[in-house]
């Protein structure tokens, strides 16, 4: 960390002198920390009083896709820069968030500084790590990997002089480097209790990401006092219920001088010496921490509330909640530990599912191909996500394309990239391609199977050479990826058809995992109350906390073609029908058609209806609900908005349902009855 004195200016511009002149800065003039940066800086090809000629800007389309990328960082982060910028209002400053590539997401800042900061492109969609902005402290903390105060001239650019920056690194709960937190202000009203801010801030952003990944995991609590455990400063530490360490903060990472190459890859008991079954809940012990100190250690087992079902029956030993085993199953041993806080397979205890994960993130760890197989909507580029966040290229990009997507005309572009005049239309600079923007991180090629087969030739060629030679091209250009690829096709099958290159599977196929649908997973009630979060959040509505029961099983029972994709459409609809401050879901609430399908998979039930036990001849679903409807109809005689009322559906989906049964004429007394 560097130290918050600033540099004096006769040191700085001698310094500056030396690097320009002999390339390189005489110790004792500034210290080890700036002297590094302004040489990576000076590497990179920057000029210190040269302008910029193309300010490194992201396209929209970038940004948006980042914002997408890092959807759980901002949910986490945003809540605390609000705090932070408003301790600080009208002091002339910039509150500012990066990713882990220096791509600035986010910024809070008063009017009078935000014109000086555009100028110099201190703005989301802007990139500062060192290499494009040269010695800044955005740029410097993520080359450093510590905090830092960059001040005035100690920027490496000349034009950021006016500047004053205080950053730290943001650290996700397996070790991995999210991004970066930073205070920008004119240099003239530079204040050393910014860097304690900063620093405190983005251990609140570490600390709401931890328990937003291990909100169902057991959580050793560490602090070197004991009235410290469950408050601010404290160390956190995510076991698994077999007691592997699966996550832990900045700080229990720092006292238990537990590497973050570890996590995952230990235990509770070979970390302190003491196994987890020997650790009641609740009770403090002492463990050994960092040089022989001693730390008070408590363990908490955490558990998400279950989503509740409304008017259900309760009968001996019931509770009128659903039962939901996902809730009380214990969280996967080697699930990944940065998923984004409400996807569903944040909540997924399904074991297909987190065995599926866990060995491709083995493979995946040793830089070998990952195929995944699943319907469509089940969740294939969720997992492929987790693999990148969990993986050795966290925080490098995340370059997703559907093949299925691309017409055969822009496809070879679009992954390839072109050259500047390559074909007619093409932009005058070229474009790099997605598989140039993936290197050093992943590339992801969702529906695989669809690719052309033209394109699988030169696809393979990239595999087997490392190299992208762009349209328009004649020099290859390396590149570097871990590539995770995905079909809902049976590819061996496709081979066999001859549209499938079968020496490009097996470069695809390093190992291959299979995700469930949704219809099969043991997981539905966790996935779904994720869903309900996810969807309420992103809306700015209250959480939904009931559900109609038949409601609940109709949902349970369907077939869900579409998968984790249709649930998840359906159930922002219904949360777009219901009333701003209503946390309860009922039939009302869902798209006619939709209900009139689900009402297919509902049992009878409901205080009203007393249904008679089905014969063999109703096995049928649809004439069990058939059955039930009837019964509410005549017991209402005919009163068809009590029956809906009752039903919990809308009157024109009871009609609709009476009229494909030919109930209609038979079971009402005409129209006139319909109140």
């Amino acid at each position: 960390m560097r130290s918050l004195s600033p540099t004096p200016a006769s040191d700085l511009n001698q310094a500056r002198r030396c690097l320009l002149e002999a390339g390189e800065v005489p110790g004792g003039l500034v210290d080890e920390a700036l002297s590094r940066s302004w040489q990576r800086s000076q590497h990179a090809g920057l000029s210190p009083l040269g302008g910029l000629l193309e300010p490194p800007l992201c396209s929209d389309s970038e940004l948006r896709q980042a914002l997408q990328t890092e959807r759980d960082f901002l949910a986490q982060a945003r809540p605390v820069m609000d705090f932070v910028f408003d301790q600080m209002r009208d002091s002339g400053s910039l509150v500012v968030l990066s990713n882990a590539r220096g791509l600035l997401l986010h910024s809070l800042g008063d009017a009078d500084f935000l014109g000086r900061a555009e100028r110099v492109s201190l703005r989301p969609g802007a990139l500062w790590h060192e290499s494009d902005r040269g010695t800044n402290a955005i740029g410097t903390a993520l080359a450093e990997g510590q905090p830092v105060v960059i001040q005035g001239a100690e920027h490496y650019l000349e034009r950021n002089g006016f500047l004053t920056c205080s950053a730290a690194p943001v650290f996700g709960p397996r070790g991995q480097l999210r991004g970066v937190l930073d205070i920008s202000g004119d240099h003239r009203g530079h204040h050393p209790h910014t860097f304690a801010l900063v620093r405190s801030a983005a251990r609140m952003i570490e600390d709401r990401l931890f328990h937003a990944r291990h909100a169902q995991d057991r959580v050793l609590r560490l602090h070197p006092l004991a009235e410290g455990l469950g408050g601010v400063g404290e160390g956190l530490l995510a076991l698994s219920e077999d007691g592997w360490v699966v996550g832990a903060n900045t700080l229990a990472q720092r006292w238990l001088s537990l590497d973050s190459a570890r996590i995952g890859g230990c235990t509770l008991e070979q970390l302190t010496g003491i196994g987890l079954g020997l650790w009641p809940p609740g009770k403090v012990r002492a463990v050994p921490g960092l040089r022989g100190a001693l730390l008070h250690a408590r363990l908490d087992i955490q558990h998400r509330p279950a989503v509740t079902v409304v008017n259900a029956p309760r009968g001996p030993g019931t509770s009128g909640r659903a039962p939901s085993e996902a809730a009380l199953a214990p969280h996967p041993a080697n699930a990944p530990a940065n998923a984004p806080e409400t996807s569903p397979e944040t909540a997924a205890v399904d074991r297909r599912v987190a065995a599926a994960r866990a060995r491709a993130q083995l493979v995946q760890a040793q830089g070998i191909a990952v195929l995944i197989h699943g319907e469509s909507g089940s969740g294939k580029e969720v997992l492929a996500r987790q693999l990148h966040d969990d993986g050795p290229r966290a925080g490098r990009p995340f370059i997703a394309v559907n093949c299925a997507a691309l017409p055969d005309a822009l496809i070879e572009a679009e992954l390839f990239g072109y050259v500047g005049g390559a074909f007619t239309g093409a932009r005058r600079e070229g474009s790099p391609g997605r598989i140039r923007e993936a290197d050093g991180g992943t590339l992801f090629l969702d529906e695989i199977g669809d690719m052309p087969l033209a394109l699988q030739a030169r696809l393979l060629r990239v595999l087997q050479d490392k190299a992208v030679v762009p349209v328009g091209g004649n020099h290859p250009i390396a590149v570097d990826f871990q590539l995770v690829s995905a079909t809902h096709r049976r590819l061996k099958d496709t081979i066999q058809a001859g549209a499938f290159r079968e020496d490009l599977y097996y470069r695809l196929n390093g190992l291959t995992v299979t995700l469930p649908p949704l219809r099969e997973r043991e997981d539905f009630d966790a996935v779904l109350r994720a869903m309900l979060t996810d969807v309420g959040r992103d809306m700015g509505r209250p959480p939904i906390d009931t559900i109609h029961p038949g409601l609940l099983q109709a949902l349970r029972r369907h077939r869900w073609p579409g998968n984790l994709r249709q649930l998840h459409g359906l159930l922002r609809t219904a949360c777009a029908l219901l009333p701003p401050d209503a946390v309860s879901l009922d039939w009302s609430h869902l798209p006619e058609d939709m209900a009139e399908d689900l009402l297919a998979c509902a049992p009878p039930s409901g205080p009203a209806i007393e249904p008679q036990p089905p014969t063999a001849a109703d096995t049928n679903l649809r004439q069990v609900s058939s059955q039930a409807i009837r019964q509410v109809v005549a017991a209402t005689e005919g009163n068809l908005s009590e029956a809906a009322r009752r039903l919990g559906i809308s009157r024109n989906t009871l009609y609709r349902w009476l009229r494909r049964d030919g109930d209609a004429g038979t079971q009402t007394n005409g129209p006139a009855q319909a109140q």
